[in-house]
């Protein structure tokens, strides 16, 4: 590799809003984010499907979709 090329590699620690902690590799000393695996709604099981099915719903009943056929 050449020599002063490369940016410095450190092992980052990585700060979630909700209190997590993680240590990865980055070009940062630290980071900090708003929201991580531990408190993302798709990771914990707390995502709401019934928002989704409402979305289909509305657009089935908006262009005259049935689930009939």
């Amino acid at each position: 590799m050449k020599e002063g090329l490369h940016p410095t590699y450190y092992q980052a620690k990585v700060v979630c809003n909700c209190g997590n902690e993680f240590v990865t590799g980055s070009t940062k000393e630290d980071i900090h984010v708003e929201i991580c695996s531990k408190c993302h709604p798709f990771y914990t099981g707390q995502q709401k499907a019934t928002a989704a099915r409402g979305r289909i719903d509305k657009f089935n009943r908006k262009y005259g979709m049935t689930g009939n056929k």
